[in-house]
């Protein structure tokens, strides 16, 4: 069930308690993901988590619902697929890639633009859009513009883990737009177990294609590594998910909506205090300009789009909303 505003108004102090768990966890999970690639395999970790975390999902929807409530169509499921090897491979996927040479507040900046190409995407494709909204995506690619051109990067970015990153918000943001247009499970649950198998076996695959199983040695995975994993399944995937789901039943979408500007903040703040990743002026600029025009973009999409308080979620959305 949507959020409503006639119903029953849940506790202030209980909204801003899942609030602040989406806003931290979500924005943690960059942190978790460096640390994972230090010694795991990129693309068989992200393959490990969603294989985990769906599968885990599914059986205690079945176990909770019944088979009745497991049904889809093939075409559900294909959609689902879809969607779920954009997330979690194109965009999941190419993060923990990236990861591997890009710092994690930085990662974060980048994916914080799937909000922009959603937008242009609408915009390609014949939505009409506010002025002020095509305004703020304008000044928050001139924000990316600071991040990814050659000068004050951080030592041993390269431009080819910059551009991994551009992918995987691309990959993300195609995820987003098209699971509004396609025919996904009417459960939103569902449709996010089926989404993170999907995206997982992916995963497994193309750790395969690029020869990762070959290379495994597990005496060389790090306890560190193997912890940042775990919380990535379960904190991030299961608990910040279920409050994210809570929150979108029991506050407008406007006010869910503010952890697409609040998780950067957190995530470059972590990076720096856990990992000393530096902060260069250009990273300080562009976390500016992003920020605040992903935050400018929500506010206007909420005030023109007033009906979305009380429309269903899109099932994508639950996943979508940790691009990491």
């Amino acid at each position: 069930m949507a959020y409503s505003p006639d119903r029953p108004a849940a506790p202030s102090w209980l909204v801003w308690t899942a609030l602040w768990i989406v806003y931290i966890v979500w924005g943690s999970t960059y942190l978790a993901i460096r640390i994972t690639v230090q010694t795991l395999p990129p693309f068989l970790a992200g393959g490990v988590r969603f294989l985990i975390a769906g599968g885990v999902l599914y059986l205690f929807l079945l176990f909770r619902k019944g088979p009745a409530a497991m049904k889809v169509t093939g075409r559900e499921v294909a959609a689902a697929a879809f969607v779920g090897i954009a997330l979690l491979l194109g965009g999941n996927g190419m993060v923990m890639l990236a990861e591997q040479q890009v710092p994690s507040g930085l990662a974060s900046l980048l994916i914080a633009t799937v909000p922009l190409w959603v937008i242009l995407f609408r915009k390609l494709t014949g939505d009409k859009i506010a002025r002020g909204t095509l305004v703020g995506v304008a000044v928050g690619f001139a924000g990316v513009a600071l991040l990814v051109l050659p000068g004050d990067r951080p030592d041993g970015v390269r431009t080819i883990g910059i551009v991994m990153m551009l992918v995987a918000a691309v990959s993300w943001a195609i995820g987003t737009f098209t699971s509004s247009r396609l025919s996904l499970p009417k459960d939103p649950f569902v449709s996010t177990a089926i989404q993170m198998l999907f995206g997982g076996v992916a995963g497994m695959v193309a750790g395969a294609a690029t020869g990762e199983f070959g290379g495994i040695d597990f005496g060389s995975f790090s306890t560190s590594s193997i912890l940042a994993l775990v919380y990535l399944i379960t904190i991030g995937s299961w608990l910040a998910f279920t409050a994210y789901v809570w929150l979108l039943q029991n506050a407008p979408v406007s006010k869910v909506a503010t952890y697409a500007y609040v998780n950067p903040v957190i995530a470059i703040f972590l990076g720096w205090l856990v990992l000393s990743e530096q902060l260069t002026v250009s990273i300080v600029a562009g976390a500016a300009i992003i920020v605040a025009s992903v935050a400018v973009i929500v506010r206007k999409e909420s005030a023109s789009n007033p009906a979305v308080e009380t429309e269903e979620p899109a099932p994508a959305a639950l996943v979508g909303a940790d691009a990491s």
